[in-house]
């Protein structure tokens, strides 16, 4: 799990869009808008965190911490 923080620190980070990590999840717009609108671990199916978080670190990101503490997220060494 991540928080939606984490993911939008880590689109930030790669620069990229909700359209281009979209295009590369092929998870729709509207429901990354929804993982990265609220505070804390969104609601959602496991399947879209898996895929979020294999191709994010896929692109160099590296999740850090945990959802209750310290989460965040930084390019892999």
């Amino acid at each position: 799990m991540f928080t939606s923080y984490q993911l939008r620190a880590a689109r930030a980070i790669l620069r990229w869009s909700l359209e281009d990590l979209s295009e590369k999840t092929d998870i729709g717009t509207t429901t990354l808008k929804r993982f990265e609108s609220g505070d804390g671990v969104p609601n959602g199916h496991l399947r879209n965190f898996q895929t979020i978080k294999k191709v994010l670190e896929k692109a160099g990101i590296e999740f850090i911490g945990v959802p209750e503490s310290g989460a965040g997220v930084r390019w892999k060494k």
